[in-house]
């Protein structure tokens, strides 16, 4: 059993901070783990909206939880930057269940990178991934970390921080923006952001059943001979019976097309000199590879019903619609222009070029042989995937059947 996990009460009291209680999947039955006082500071440096340039972004903003900490905002495929007009050129990822993802590296036996964070992997922990959107010139848009401690230490919960990282704490701005990275990842570690509750792992459980069109979809998704979903995706039942993480936190290119919709095209040559031309290198860019070019983290399909849009770009707005190209990405005809939107291109019949024809994963999707309705069963199964999920007994009476 763990121990459990306290926060300074002494913190509350004195700043008026309310205690979170998550809750804790690893232990069922169990009482909620108290979150630490250096989690609890995490979390509030996570919701802080005024730790942007100017003010009016968080963490959060773009990494919701009720959108499984994936970008709550779907009027555009990317993520809009704090500063009016900017936008970067990807989908904000989900970053649940990314403190399981290893420190980037490469894997000399399988001969592919791993781990990391981003689509791209440039931020080898949570640490690291933690800084990059406080710099960013298209998310939070600070200059420098100075600027980012600068607020911490105007802010209501700066005692919070010396507690956490003692009295001298803001001495050395360089190491208090370390600090600040340290505790977003110390909250993102959770079970917040990690905790194995939807309908699936309440099956894997025997807490619940799937229907027959999910338990299809289960059966299809892990099928090597057909839809083969789980061979970058792993949902089985891991040693302590939970459903697997969704991802194996390898990089692929998938085919897929430039994204007509995505308004990093039109930004000025100072934040895109090369304008509707841009190609993401992904991978590649980050490795300096060109055999790594276009490819991109396999992300979690966990809550992935509730995260469109979908890929780096966010071509695809519908799940259903992902599933489709996987499974007829080389069987339908190439449509007439490279920048063809995902409504054109399903109403025509047809999928545009990938935006980069290197490097295509051409042996593990492609044409899955999928029939329609094989489609909608393993759309039906990833749906079980959502956190949150309750038998209908205790959303209704409040117990548990």
């Amino acid at each position: 059993m763990r121990a459990p996990i306290l926060l300074s009460l002494t913190a509350c009291a004195a700043f008026g901070l309310a205690l979170v209680l998550p809750h804790d999947a690893h232990a069922d039955g169990a009482a909620p783990a108290l979150l630490s006082a250096k989690a609890r500071l995490g979390q509030l440096l996570f919701d802080d909206a005024s730790l942007s340039d100017p003010p009016g972004q968080a963490c959060a903003s773009c990494h919701s939880a009720g959108a499984g900490f994936a970008d709550p905002d779907r009027s555009t495929p990317t993520s809009k930057g704090v500063r009016l007009g900017l936008f970067g050129d990807r989908n904000a990822p989900s970053i649940a269940y990314m403190a399981f993802s290893p420190r980037f590296h490469f894997n000399p036996t399988e001969g592919h990178y791993v781990g990391g964070q981003f689509w791209d992997g440039r931020a080898a922990t949570l640490e690291e991934q933690a800084k990059g959107p406080f710099l960013n010139p298209l998310e939070m848009a600070h200059s420098s970390g100075d600027q980012v401690v600068a607020k911490v230490q105007a802010s209501a919960y700066a005692p919070l921080f010396r507690e956490v990282f003692g009295a001298d704490a803001f001495g050395d701005t360089h190491r208090a923006f370390d600090h600040v990275a340290e505790a977003i990842a110390e909250w993102q570690r959770t079970p917040v952001f990690s905790p194995f509750t939807s309908k699936y792992d309440a099956y894997l459980a025997g807490r619940a059943r799937l229907t027959k069109q999910e338990l299809r979809g289960l059966r299809l998704f892990e099928r090597e001979d057909k839809g083969n979903c789980a061979a970058c995706h792993p949902v089985a039942r891991d040693d302590k019976g939970r459903g697997g993480l969704g991802t194996d936190f390898t990089y692929d290119n998938l085919g897929v097309p430039r994204n007509p919709a995505n308004p990093f095209y039109q930004l000025p040559t100072a934040h895109n000199p090369v304008g509707p031309n841009h190609v993401d290198l992904g991978l590649g860019g980050r490795v300096r590879q060109a055999e790594h070019y276009g490819k991109f983290k396999v992300p979690t399909v966990r809550n992935v019903a509730v995260t469109a849009p979908y890929m780096h770009n966010g071509y695809f707005t519908s799940l259903r619609a992902v599933v489709d190209f996987y499974n007829t990405r080389d069987v339908r005809p190439r449509c007439a222009g490279d920048l063809v939107s995902e409504a054109e291109a399903l109403r025509q019949g047809c999928w545009p070029r990938p935006e980069m024809v290197a490097n295509v994963n051409a042996d593990e999707l492609g044409n899955l042989r999928l029939n329609p309705g094989e489609v909608d069963d393993i759309v039906a199964f990833m749906q079980t995937l959502t956190d949150g999920w309750q038998p209908e007994a205790r959303r209704v009476a409040g117990r548990l059947p």
